[in-house]
């Protein structure tokens, strides 16, 4: 049935006439890129095949159909008026070389890298050695070390890794220990919320990059200035329920982990690259390379001293780069073709008010994103919303796209009351350690709380010129 419905309904509304769909002023193009974004959005709900599948898929529909080198009857049989823009095929095809894929590329040879030589898991034996034995703030230390990975590793990876070192603390509580619970929770929140932090923390960070350009471009370095203390207020605000609700009843504990820095010269290659990159991704206002550029630093470095192999390459987590590949040909094909326009025109957004647009906008993409990916709610939701912003006179007076892309894209990393809701809840609970009233209960309570500080956040950077 879930296939029949994903793929039937587009094509009943690609055969519709197109007067017929009631959207004023809409050409051919617009008529088949909107079956195209509702192919998207089924596939994406309903998850008949893969998602990364559904964005190769709908890669290969916008060449098939609304490219320059489509299919010839779709484009010469009809007055150049009534079919429309037709996409560049080359521009369609270079998505899978976008420079948000480099980005991405680029921090997971880090993740690789750090993982092969052991630096994630030295690295988190050093930083919480602060936190003492008091189980409330090695739980608090534990969520820290999480965010700074997930800021720079994959949420999934640092989730796995993190767990694996926090099987021997659970084995210091009882069963009936409330602490238990809290600290496999601590995880999966520690990591939604740290991704937040950079733009390549999780992939709608990377959806949002694609739509941040011109004059409203974000570099690294400031996206990390207001993102860093905004997972971090979140952060603290997640351990403090933690805490509330699942206090633990030990006083003391004692949390050994194993091991030691590597000593060999590719080892130190490692640490060298790794610090050099975050140290350029920082600066880039001082050296002029932007933060695409310098993602290409560990990747030549790895290959060119074997570092990383050809089995290394395996690692790569292809299935999200060619996700996000699909979410930009799709935000392409919205903006190119004036599909995007055409949508937003049928709603009377001007009736609104700008406050009451932009809590909408965050509650939709929170919930979607509770069902299915973030990152597929990103790619269908951020090209509409940026489409909006850029239109009404009222969202631009209180901060026009960069406000509203940025609202919307953390909003989408807030789904957290559910097991399928991201991949770090889903892991946690697949421990089985895990109950899910209490992931209901402070999943939902955290994501209220992220979308809290999202306004607050959006408040403030408005308040301090950022736009």
């Amino acid at each position: 049935m879930r296939y029949l419905i994903a793929f039937a309904f587009p094509l009943i509304l690609w055969g519709l006439p197109t007067e017929l769909l009631g959207l004023e002023g809409m050409t051919i193009t617009q008529h088949r890129m909107l079956a195209i974004f509702a192919l998207a959005v089924l596939c994406w709900v309903l998850e008949p095949i893969p998602i990364f599948s559904t964005s190769v898929l709908l890669i290969f529909l916008e060449l098939l159909l609304v490219s320059s080198e489509s299919l010839i009857w779709l484009r010469d049989s009809t007055a150049p008026e009534q079919l429309g823009v037709l996409l560049p095929y080359q521009a369609l095809l270079q998505t899978f070389a976008s420079p948000i894929i480099m980005l991405f590329l680029g921090g997971f040879f880090l993740a690789i890298a750090a993982t092969k030589y052991r630096l994630d898991r030295n690295l988190a034996r050093v930083l919480l050695r602060p936190f003492g034995e008091d189980p409330r703030f090695v739980m608090l230390g534990m969520m820290l070390i999480t965010a700074v990975f997930s800021m720079f590793m994959s949420n999934t990876a640092t989730t796995a890794l993190m767990l694996a070192i926090l099987t021997p603390v659970l084995k210091l509580f009882h069963p009936d220990d409330p602490g238990r619970d809290g600290f496999v929770l601590s995880i999966p929140l520690a990591a939604n919320i740290g991704g937040v932090g950079t733009p390549i923390g999780t992939p709608p960070n990377a959806v949002a990059m694609k739509y941040l350009t011109g004059e409203n471009a974000i570099s690294f370095s400031e996206w990390m200035a207001f993102g860093i203390p905004f997972a971090l207020l979140l952060l603290v605000a997640a351990w403090g329920l933690l805490i509330v609700f699942c206090r633990p009843r030990e006083r003391q504990m004692n949390l050994v982990i194993e091991g030691t820095f590597q000593k060999s010269w590719r080892a130190w290659v490692v640490y060298l690259v790794f610090g050099a990159t975050i140290l350029l991704w920082l600066t880039g206002s001082f050296h002029g390379l932007n933060s695409y550029i310098v993602a290409m630093l560990p990747v030549s470095v790895f290959l060119t001293t074997r570092i990383l192999t050809k089995e290394d390459l395996k690692l790569l987590s292809w299935d999200v780069l060619w996700l996000i590949s699909g979410g930009i040909a799709l935000g392409y094909g919205l903006e190119q073709t004036g599909l995007s326009k055409t949508i937003i025109a049928q709603v009377p957004f001007s009736e609104f008010p700008a406050l009451v647009i932009i809590i909408a906008a965050s509650l939709v993409a929170l919930l979607m994103s509770t069902f299915i990916s973030n990152t597929a709610t990103a790619n269908l939701i951020l090209p509409l919303m940026a489409a909006l912003a850029a239109s009404e006179p009222a969202l631009q007076a209180l901060g026009g796209e960069r406000m509203l892309v940025l609202v919307v894209t953390f909003s989408c990393s807030f789904a957290m009351a559910l097991p399928v809701s991201t991949p770090p809840n889903a892991m946690a609970f697949a421990t089985g350690l895990l109950p899910s009233q209490a992931l209901l209960k402070i999943g939902a309570l955290v994501s209220v709380l992220g979308l809290g500080c999202a306004y607050l956040l959006g408040w403030t950077l408005r308040q301090v010129g950022f736009y």
